[in-house]
């Protein structure tokens, strides 16, 4: 096993071909399945989480957030098409990070994507059983968490097929159930425009306009960004993707505007129902309340609500398995993290990254719950809220970076082969990294919200302190993501 030096940061170890072999992933998913993994990953956005946009900005706060964050979603996407059809490789942000500014910055997306996913998870799979354990009193909820974690672990190390299908099918009915909410808020009457604007304004604000003024509108980006959150894991699949830059690009711009519609509904219909804008932005079940303006309380309402909400839930915890799955293997495959995570069944399912992420996800959750219960049963959303904007802080330190690289491979490699050219180009790199810092400031700026990111900075530390004292002299050359970056270092040096 040799050493090859590229730089005064890392050093590489050549590694035997059967090291590769054990860490395949094979797969031709379509872009059907691809719409129906990235919608899935994100729909539970639709059934909680986002209606605290509403206490804190109020209705017109968190539509201006919502539409500012779909537009930033919407130029990462085109984006990031063109990048996963240039860069095939499951490493998806790190790997285009990586190829783009060098293997530090491609770690640091790496490790933010994995806390993206893994926090998501993990604030999913708490909620479920919030929603459970009324349903089944006398069961204890951490049964709920390792039951829901076991079920979806064991489709996804079973195979890729059964793992995608299954969230295919989840995602049409909480599409379906989402359809008929919007629906049956309409046509029964129970949607009512003067709810939106009932939230008591702050002194000298509008009831009708901006009842917290703008500041609200900062207040309410990480919970519009709930309603987008995991589009951007499709370009892990890559490896497992039949006809990349076909299937890539379509399968991710059309769950972008599925997204994109279902929010518009989410938000103004489900903001009018019941006790409108004030109480469904303090609820933890945001559907549900919906749901109970229609059928009333009772036994009805609530296992429609219950069915309704566990369906949103699933599809969401199955996509982000997926998504953290593929990024530990990634990041392991090339040294950055314990090469033996990277080891995959017979299957090609990355079963061991799959296992890591899900104990890590069972110990957050833990700590979710002894945080909620030490705050008291009345301070239990904002526990909640706080992990979705760990999750969401995460994710934006990521989405700035592979906006970055998009800029900087396309001035410095106008040269590079691109299968598919988004039809934003470099305009929508920057309108969409500068959304991602302005999302940033708005998370940085919120007090509330700084416990969080103190969470999120001191995980980085962690990762930074391991990666300068250790892996940073133990990469792996053959890694796919590392190889096609080595080799554009080499057609640049040639050039010059």
């Amino acid at each position: 096993m040799s050493v090859q030096k590229t730089n005064g940061i890392v050093s590489y170890e050549n590694v035997h071909e059967s090291y590769l072999r054990q860490r395949q992933l094979k797969g031709s998913a379509n872009w059907f399945l691809l719409w129906g993994l990235g919608v899935g990953a994100v729909i539970s956005g639709d059934f909680y989480g986002w209606n605290y946009g509403l206490i804190v900005g109020g209705f017109w706060g968190m539509a201006i957030a919502t539409i500012l964050m779909a537009i930033m979603y919407l130029c990462m996407v085109y984006s990031t098409a063109e990048l996963t059809a240039t860069f095939p490789h499951a490493g998806g942000f790190y790997s285009f990070t990586r190829n783009a500014l060098g293997p530090f910055w491609g770690y640091i997306a790496g490790i933010t994507v994995s806390i993206e996913y893994v926090l998501a998870n993990a604030a999913v799979v708490f909620a479920l059983s919030q929603y459970l354990k009324d349903v089944i009193p006398g069961v204890p909820v951490y049964l709920i968490w390792l039951f829901a974690y076991a079920t979806f672990l064991t489709m996804n190390i079973w195979s890729l097929e059964l793992s995608l299908n299954v969230c295919l099918w989840i995602t049409l009915v909480a599409i379906m159930v989402l359809g008929i909410f919007y629906i049956s808020m309409l046509v029964s009457g129970v949607f009512q425009p003067e709810l939106l604007f009932n939230l008591p304004p702050e002194p000298g604000q509008s009831a009708y306009w901006l009842p917290k003024g703008w500041t609200g509108v900062f207040a309410a980006i990480p919970f519009a960004i709930w309603l987008y959150l995991a589009i951007e894991q499709l370009p892990m699949t890559a490896e497992e993707t039949g006809e990349v830059p076909k299937n890539m690009p379509t399968g991710m711009i059309l769950g972008m505007f599925t997204l994109i519609i279902l929010s518009v509904f989410t938000l103004v219909l489900n903001s009018g129902v019941g006790g409108g804008a004030a109480a469904i932005g303090e609820t933890g079940v945001p559907l549900g309340d919906g749901l109970e303006a229609y059928f009333g309380e009772g036994a009805t309402s609530t296992l429609v609500t219950t069915l309704a909400l566990i369906c949103g839930l699933i599809a969401s915890l199955h996509g982000n398995m997926f998504a953290y799955g593929r990024i530990i293997f990634s990041l392991s495959r090339a040294g950055y993290i314990p090469r033996w995570f990277s080891v995959t069944s017979k299957n090609h399912t990355p079963y061991r990254a799959l296992i890591l992420g899900a104990a890590i996800g069972f110990i957050c959750v833990m700590l979710i719950s002894a945080s909620s219960n030490a705050a008291g049963e009345k301070q239990f959303f904002s526990v909640d809220a706080i992990i979705l904007n760990m999750a969401v802080f995460g994710a934006l330190i990521s989405y700035l970076l592979v906006m970055l690289s998009y800029l900087k491979l396309k001035v410095s490699r106008p040269d590079l082969p691109r299968p598919y050219t988004s039809p934003l180009g470099i305009w929508g790199a920057v309108i969409g990294g500068g959304l991602a810092i302005f999302a940033l400031v708005a998370c940085l700026s919120v007090p509330d919200y700084q416990p969080g990111i103190l969470g999120i900075l001191i995980v980085l530390v962690v990762a930074l302190l391991y990666f300068f004292l250790y892996s940073r002299n133990r990469l792996v050359a053959q890694a796919p993501e590392e190889m096609a970056a080595l080799r554009m270092k080499i057609q640049s040096q040639r050039r010059n």
